[in-house]
């Protein structure tokens, strides 16, 4: 396998980083994490416009019809630049789940409409039982004359306020295991019985909501996929999401260790920069072994979702249990070496500091992957 990255790969980086410092400065980022929508209109139409919220999808509906592999390298400029909005929840989340378990005609119109920037999505999947497994779905979907009805509560839904459409797992019917029975549903905004309420958070560069379903009813054309049969897509989805999110958190840890390293070759104590002092050598040195490892993680992991190997939901599971540690151990001692200025909120530091928190819990924590991998390789 070849590790590096070709030169269609580092052009698309070298695009994304130079976007990303003219149009998504720290400044850009504070004024979208005072805001409940947490995204402009002019910056949602230039990300549509360089054709990034089509990039995984493929020509046919109006994307730009590249590979998972990619789509990390820029998970990775966006996780730089702490990017706000809800690309992640549109083109990974709602988005996907439409392209792993949508009809030609489902996929026509709301994967179109996505990379054109026209319409947002995101998907519901965590109930307040906060779980990230199939037993965790107990949101209902009713049939009778035709319709499903609704009923339950989705807790911690990216975006949720936003969206044009909300991909909601449900349970059909009961199974002899948790994942039969689920199904997936096209819910759009503004439906009669739904309630969404923006949750207050750490990290206000991730909008979460809490998503009621007063008895909603939708269509039977709001099947998204085999009726009991959506945990086989809806894994993938979640394995490919999970990816995805080790790349944006690769892409902070980096810009961490960036930013340490430049301050320590500046900052002089006892009339020494302090990067010349053992402890703080050795710290930094640290941060870059977790920064490398989780990157050859990630990119293996990359690779293997993107080719549908066996092993890619243990590959994503490996980066995650990885990457969760890593981030938020790089961005603290990032703080640390920073000294009291480091903990200011004038600093940029704590921005990527809570962005690792909230993604170290966000599609399970390093001990539910731990866990996943001791069951994937039969232990």
């Amino acid at each position: 396998m070849d590790f590096g990255f070709n030169q269609e790969q580092e052009l698309l980086r070298a695009t994304a980083r130079k976007f990303f410092e003219n149009e998504c400065t720290s400044e850009f980022v504070r004024a979208r994490m005072a805001e409940p929508a947490g995204v402009t209109d002019e910056f949602w139409k230039k990300l549509a416009e360089q054709g990034w919220l089509g990039l995984i999808y493929p020509e046919d509906y109006d994307g730009t019809g590249l590979g998972f592999v990619d789509l990390t390298v820029l998970m990775e400029e966006m996780g730089r630049a702490v990017m706000p909005g809800p690309f992640f929840s549109t083109v990974l989340l709602g988005g996907l789940a439409i392209h792993e378990a949508g009809s030609a005609a489902q996929k026509k119109e709301w994967l179109s409409k996505i990379s054109a920037g026209q319409a947002k999505a995101t998907l519901a999947f965590t109930e307040p039982n906060a779980r990230w497994d199939a037993a965790g779905v107990t949101v209902t979907a009713r049939e009778s004359s035709g319709k499903f009805t609704l009923t339950g509560t989705k807790l911690f839904v990216l975006d949720a306020h936003v969206a044009d459409v909300i991909v909601v797992a449900a349970r059909t019917r009961e199974g002899k295991r948790p994942e039969e029975g689920l199904s997936l549903f096209l819910v759009p905004k503004g439906a009669k019985g739904l309630d969404v309420k923006l949750l207050p958070t750490m990290d206000q560069t991730r909008k979460l909501c809490e998503v009621t379903f007063n008895d909603v009813t939708v269509s039977a054309d709001a099947l998204l996929g085999a009726k009991d049969n959506a945990w086989a897509p809806l894994s993938r989805v979640l394995d490919r999401a999970t990816v995805a999110l080790c790349a944006e958190m690769c892409g902070g840890a980096q810009r961490v260790l960036d930013m340490t390293t430049d301050y320590a070759k500046i900052r002089v104590a006892f009339g020494k920069p302090i990067g010349s002092y053992q402890g703080v050598k050795h710290r930094a040195a640290d941060m870059l072994v977790e920064v490398e490892n989780a990157k050859s993680l990630t990119y293996y992991a990359a690779w293997a979702v993107d080719e549908n190997v066996p092993e890619a939901p243990l590959a994503a599971s490996m980066a995650k249990a990885y990457v969760s540690d890593a981030y938020r151990r790089t961005a603290g001692a990032g703080i640390q070496l920073h000294g009291g200025i480091g903990f200011t909120w004038e600093h940029d530091l704590h921005l990527f500091f809570k962005r690792a928190k909230s993604s170290e819990f966000t599609f399970g924590d390093a001990s539910y992957h731990r866990e996943r991998v001791a069951q994937l390789i039969s232990l």
